[in-house]
């Protein structure tokens, strides 16, 4: 098993000397596609880099990548389309060019991101040449199986990712409430917490803008619920629209807002032909977006971690979103926002509409989020991921930040 804060680490073959960090991180995505995984992995290698840290990222990408300049420097891993879903890629794994990139580079430590074929491969090597591994847990994978039909392969997704995680000597999460599932499906040893931050200038109340709003239609007195993600049916956008549906029969004044793109885009203008699709946004326009927003609405419960919910906490906005995984550790329930069951259409329902005809609480929350926000500094959580690596390699003073669990 992974070595953790009491257990006796991993036996490996004996290294060579290496120099005493050179980062190998190896991601299903990393530049070809804009989501909050190669965000947030982008964001980490610059910290790195600005501190000196060499790091080489193995990942594939495509013609027309999302992040056309990501951070640090890149080695294209050969790839295919996903079937069905074209902007996502299949890593073929170490081919001997990108083997052959590894050796040259050296690596002391390999960062797995995603136990693709990829990761396997990358695994299979760092036993081999006596490397240590760690991983960051990003998808949580069998949530999503029940969008494509095929929860029967649950047990099967967890045997594997059981097998994969146990070779590997940390494993980071972004949340207590992730850490409790991986444990309750026997993955235990060596979890540690590295949650998410945001950019509290970037995300702000000050965005707001007036001119934005009325841009798009939007009255001055309208309510705009609003949500933020990539546009596929598993971020919950059923029950969005769901939610919208309902509002508008029930008569409260609203004016729904979707920021972002995909291949479920189509299907759901053609349900919802009042929203606003404004596409996707990034940068001072994203900004914009949230903060001339009045709630956030976000009912997936296949999240890791809660990127746009932070997003629009640090913008001053309410959020109504799943009480699951993603955003249970971040909104404070009746506080900051509310937290609904699962794909429960009336509860969602029920609580826009208590923040939409209410401007006191929707304010006093919104308020409350901010707060809540400022509590998240990336600064701070990259310097604990360094701090991660430099204790798998012995470098300076062991740190104590492993995940905590109401089992132990």
């Amino acid at each position: 098993m992974g070595a953790s804060s009491d257990s006796a680490p991993v036996d490996r073959p004996a290294a060579r000397s290496r120099p005493p960090k050179r980062v190998a991180l190896f991601a299903g995505a990393y530049n070809h596609i804009a989501d909050g995984v190669s965000l947030t992995l982008n964001r980490l290698v610059d910290y790195l880099v600005r501190r000196g840290v060499e790091v080489r990222v193995f990942a594939p990408t495509n013609d027309d990548p999302a992040i056309p300049d990501p951070a640090g420097t890149m080695v294209e891993v050969p790839s295919v389309p996903a079937p069905g879903r074209s902007d996502y890629r299949i890593s073929l794994g170490l081919t001997p060019s990108v083997k052959r990139a590894l050796e040259r580079f050296d690596p002391t430590i390999y960062h797995i991101a995603t136990p693709d074929v990829l990761g396997r491969h990358a695994l299979h090597t760092a036993e081999k040449t006596g490397v240590p591994v760690v991983a960051s847990y990003h998808t949580h994978f069998s949530s999503y199986l029940k969008y494509y039909y095929l929860d029967l392969l649950e047990d099967a997704v967890w045997a594997y990712l059981r097998s994969f995680y146990e070779k590997c000597e940390q494993i980071y999460v972004p949340s207590t409430a992730m850490a409790d599932i991986l444990r309750s499906h026997g993955i235990t040893e060596g979890l540690r917490l590295w949650q998410r931050g945001v950019e509290t200038d970037t995300f702000a109340p000050d965005h707001r803008s007036l001119d934005w709003r009325r841009s798009l239609g939007i009255e001055d007195d309208e309510v705009a619920v609003t949500f933020v993600s990539r546009l596929v049916w598993e971020k919950g956008l059923d029950v969005y629209a769901d939610v919208i549906e309902r509002l508008r029969e029930r008569g409260i004044p609203h004016r729904s807002v979707v920021v972002g793109d995909g291949p479920a885009r189509e299907e759901l203008e053609e349900r919802l032909p009042e929203t606003i699709f404004t596409g996707y946004l990034d940068g001072t326009d994203l900004s914009r977006a949230y903060a001339s927003s009045d709630v956030f609405l976000f009912p997936s419960d296949t999240e890791t971690f809660g990127n746009v919910t932070l997003e629009a906490m640090a913008s001053g906005l309410p959020t109504v979103c799943a009480n699951a995984v993603g955003s249970r550790d971040l909104v404070n329930d009746g506080t900051t926002g509310v937290l609904c069951p699962p794909g429960d259409v009336s509860a969602f329902t029920d609580a826009v509409e208590q923040l939409a005809t209410n401007d006191g609480r929707r304010r006093k929350m919104g308020e409350a989020a901010r707060k809540r926000a400022m509590e998240f500094d990336w600064d701070a959580i990259l310097a604990r991921m360094n701090r991660y690596y430099d204790d798998v390699l012995g470098i300076g003073t062991p740190s104590t930040d492993a995940a905590p669990s109401s089992a132990l």
